[in-house]
């Protein structure tokens, strides 16, 4: 059985491997009926200064051997904005 810090690595790489992005940060991480979800921001357009950089959140999941199943973006946000999340 993997550890969550086993299947938040997998995930961004495999993210990374697949989109070409630069993985953030993980916001979110819990197990499914199908294995795992796992929220990870990723850089999709660096700007300066930092504070314009334009992310994104990724919702992927993974099952239970930590192999991705599928992805989705669900957010695209500038790096500066607040929300009430």
């Amino acid at each position: 059985m993997l550890t969550i810090a086993e299947v938040v690595q997998g995930a961004k790489k495999q993210l990374a491997d697949l989109t070409g992005l630069e993985p953030q940060t993980v916001s979110e991480v819990s197990r499914s009926e199908a294995g795992w979800q796992v929220n990870i921001e990723m850089l999709e357009m660096e700007r300066i200064p930092s504070s314009n950089d334009v992310l994104a959140t990724y919702e992927a999941l993974l099952d239970e051997e930590g192999n991705l199943l599928n992805y989705r973006r669900s957010r695209r946000y500038r790096r500066e904005q607040v929300t009430g999340e």
